[in-house]
């Protein structure tokens, strides 16, 4: 979260694209109280951001029903084999020259 962002002094306004850019951590229920609290207030007097903000949710929403399939048995083992198979292990030596 960008916190930074999301805490302007007393009574300065939130800045649009900070509220664009944390819009996902509302949706997702990843921002704090006093965050939410004040991406909420800003979304009730933007409506551009509200409209974005009602796109985003419409969407997530979308997705979550078309996208419930359950994956076929066996497929989490299956990748875990090639995850296995493609991680290279790198030994890196550090030498260290001693020149007295």
């Amino acid at each position: 979260m960008t916190t930074g962002d999301l805490t302007p002094t007393n009574d300065e306004q939130l800045d649009c694209s900070a509220v664009l850019a944390d819009i996902f951590l509302l949706l997702d229920n990843e921002c704090d109280l006093d965050a939410r609290a004040r991406l909420r207030l800003h979304l009730e007097r933007c409506p551009t951001c509200l409209e974005h903000y009602d796109v985003q949710r419409e969407l997530k929403a979308l997705l979550r029903r078309k996208c419930a399939e359950a994956a076929p048995a066996g497929l989490a083992d299956r990748l875990r084999v090639e995850i296995r198979r493609t991680v290279v292990v790198r030994q890196t030596t550090i030498r260290i020259e001693n020149n007295d």
